[in-house]
């Protein structure tokens, strides 16, 4: 079992960045792919960028290309979400996730779940 704790959240002007951060417990955690998702008000949770066990392979939304990205220590049990150059549409609740098979995209292909961490990016 893993249980995942997300830190880094806050307010944010437009243009700025932000660091969440998802620690994991639990000697499994390198062989967890893992992934970061988000649900804004009214809106389905979608994924932002996954991360296979290993760190190799990499996923993210078309609408964070570019600007995000999503990076893990397996020595630390942690993996990040780098944000760069928010935007008021990347206001939400994020949360990580972590699923034993690689490349999923939808929530119910996850197993175990982090309890969320607001992100609001100001005008």
């Amino acid at each position: 079992q893993v249980q995942l704790v997300e830190s880094g959240g806050g307010l944010v002007q437009a243009g700025g960045s932000l660091r969440l951060s998802c620690a994991a417990s639990g000697r499994t955690f390198n062989t967890y792919h893992m992934g970061w998702f988000r649900q804004a008000p009214g809106k389905q949770r979608e994924l932002v960028a996954a991360i296979t066990s290993g760190g190799r392979s990499t996923n993210y939304a078309d609408s964070v290309k570019g600007r995000f990205t999503i990076s893990r220590d397996n020595a630390k049990n942690t993996v990040y979400l780098q944000m760069n150059s928010l935007k008021l549409e990347d206001t939400a609740v994020y949360s990580c996730a972590a699923s034993a098979s690689p490349y999923k995209k939808y929530p119910w292909e996850y197993d175990y779940w982090g309890q969320g961490t607001q992100v609001t990016v100001s005008s």
